[in-house]
């Protein structure tokens, strides 16, 4: 049950991590997260490349370490779905943040949705691997019926309090992303 656990709870921290990554109309670094640039020959976390700062509520600043990454950082920047576009004075990247139209907005809270979904599939997938674990050791001669029924109980109990958990995020981001 504990294995059980740990690993819904990791689905649940990957759901946050997405969430986070998605637009409110404040900044927040963490809307960085998810951008990698090609810098080095390789695919880089753009928190590696630069200090990342919040000098207002509406705008993000990149300190470009090696100034030869700049003009990467910005393709990278306008690539992801953010929507942003980046402004250059030498190493520093200003992203200044645009309020969020209601057609934008719209549109994140079906993304928002489409993880949440996601991350349920996840979930309920783990639940039917412990399932068949369970139904194995049954086989076996391990378990009794009774034993087997009562672990599916509390298997499906769990799950439903992680799938009751998920809604509780999505509804939470999506009241932050409609707020204007």
């Amino acid at each position: 049950m504990e294995d059980l656990e740990n690993k819904m709870q990791t689905s649940i921290t990957h759901f946050e991590k997405e969430l986070n990554s998605l637009r409110t109309s404040r900044a927040t670094p963490s809307m960085l997260d998810n951008i990698n640039v090609e810098a080095y020959g390789s695919k880089t976390p753009l928190s590696q490349l630069g200090n990342i700062s919040i000098p207002d509520s509406s705008t993000i600043t990149i300190q470009v370490w090696d100034s030869s990454l700049v003009k990467s950082i910005e393709n990278a920047i306008v690539d992801s779905n953010l929507g942003i576009n980046p402004q250059t004075d030498g190493q520093l990247i200003r992203l200044p943040i645009p309020k969020l139209s209601e057609e934008r907005r719209k549109e994140l809270t079906k993304i928002a949705s489409e993880y949440a979904e996601k991350s349920k599939v996840a979930i309920r997938n783990i639940r039917r691997d412990i399932i068949e674990l369970n139904k194995k050791e049954k086989k076996e001669s391990n378990l009794s019926e009774d034993e087997l029924k009562k672990i599916i109980n509390e298997i499906q109990k769990i799950t439903d309090e992680k799938i009751n958990l998920i809604d509780k995020i999505l509804e939470q981001k999506k009241n932050d992303i409609l707020k204007v």
